[in-house]
């Protein structure tokens, strides 16, 4: 029992431990000039869901939900956001060429289509970001009409 007791307590000091290890916070004040939603005559509807289902992870301004604040799920966060930045970043569109602008949309196409994306891990606590069966068909002919017309 005291070997259990020993262990809670240094699992419990650790814990309290890591929330002083911060993390770097994905915010901007202002929108970019190059981002996805200036350059592109965004439907309200579609720029609304992009906005809830993509712009956390794929963009320069994050909103961060209370549990970001708590480790390790700061970090967590931090990774995936890192991760999806370094893939696609909508606040950085303009600054693509035209065939990386294609190819990116042919991937966001796919990766909506195939339910891949957003991630499980976060419509799981997003349930507003997952796509009902309308919006993905809208979200996907509208993308594919932009990626035609590139």
């Amino acid at each position: 029992m005291k070997i259990v007791k020993v262990i809670v307590i240094v699992l419990l000091v650790a814990f309290v431990g890591i929330q002083f290890i911060p993390t770097v916070s994905n915010r901007s004040e202002y929108v970019p000039k190059t981002d996805f939603m200036l350059v592109n005559t965004v439907p309200k509807k579609i720029s609304e869901k992009l906005q809830v289902s993509c712009y956390d992870c794929h963009s320069n301004n994050t909103h961060y939900p209370w549990y970001s604040k708590i480790q390790p799920g700061a970090w967590f966060m931090a990774k995936h956001i890192k991760n999806g930045k370094e893939e696609l970043n909508f606040s950085e569109w303009a600054d693509y060429s035209d065939r990386r602008k294609k190819s990116k949309l042919k991937s966001i196409i796919s990766q909506i289509k195939d339910d891949n994306m957003p991630l499980s891990s976060y419509t799981l606590i997003h349930k507003n970001a997952s796509f009902s069966e309308e919006e993905k068909k809208e979200v996907i002919t509208w993308l594919t009409e932009l990626k035609d017309n590139l």
